[in-house]
């Protein structure tokens, strides 16, 4: 039998969100003039909040706001990689650093699956030890440069779970042959901790307390 254990990454691994302070970070390093569009991409968050756009329409709008067109791999990989020293050093929680050593001792395969984007998440993970990375994806122009769309659904509620099996049956994983454990601090994960043999509500907000209680999920707290 194998044995997976999946995490989600925001406020369940790290502090905080770490979207806004990636952009701030990258325009803080490559183009600082940018900083002073921030606001706009307030105003844009509260178009989510109206329902006027998705997350994944938020998500390409403030990446082009405060990132640009189009930056190439090197750019890309240089921003990233410097952010995930800084959230490494800062902004991971101690008690996901001990629970994820104890299932890598314990002989899971360790996924992280984030709706954040896999340029900078696939950093962070390498960093914690992580086997697999399942994420929201960047789109490339044909010359390889990494552009604000995206390739694929961003990777957030019941498309979490789909591609998370994307992922397995990539990986010739067969869910009938394994056991997974999932880690996730929101309620939007609901599909993903329904479908695992263990779920864990991480650092739960109050919807995904209640969905817990209802269900029989533990709670943790790492923070």
């Amino acid at each position: 039998m194998r044995h997976l254990a999946i995490y989600d990454m925001d406020k369940t691994i790290t502090r905080e969100a770490t979207w806004t302070r990636f952009l701030i970070a990258s325009a803080r390093r490559r183009a600082p003039w940018r900083l002073a569009l921030y606001p706009i991409a307030g105003v844009a968050a509260l178009g989510y909040l109206l329902k006027l756009t998705d997350r994944a329409g938020l998500k390409r709008f403030t990446q082009r706001l405060m990132l640009g067109r189009a930056l190439t791999p090197a750019e890309m990989e240089a921003i990233a990689e410097g952010f995930a020293d800084a959230e490494l050093e800062h902004g991971v929680l101690h008690g996901a650093r001990e629970r994820i050593a104890a299932d890598r001792a314990a002989g899971y395969t360790l996924v992280m699956a984030t709706a954040s984007h896999g340029y900078y998440a696939a950093a962070i993970a390498r960093r914690l030890g992580f086997d697999a990375v399942v994420a929201t994806q960047a789109k490339r122009d044909g010359q390889g440069r990494i552009l604000s769309d995206l390739e694929g659904d961003n990777c957030y509620g019941p498309a979490k779970l789909r591609m998370t099996l994307d992922w397995m049956r990539g990986a010739g994983i067969a869910r009938g042959d394994t056991h997974i454990r999932a880690y996730s601090d929101h309620v939007s994960d609901a599909p993903l901790l329904d479908w695992a043999d263990e779920g864990f509500a991480v650092n739960a907000h109050g919807p995904l307390k209640a969905l817990a209680g209802e269900k029989g999920w533990p709670e943790l707290d790492w923070r």
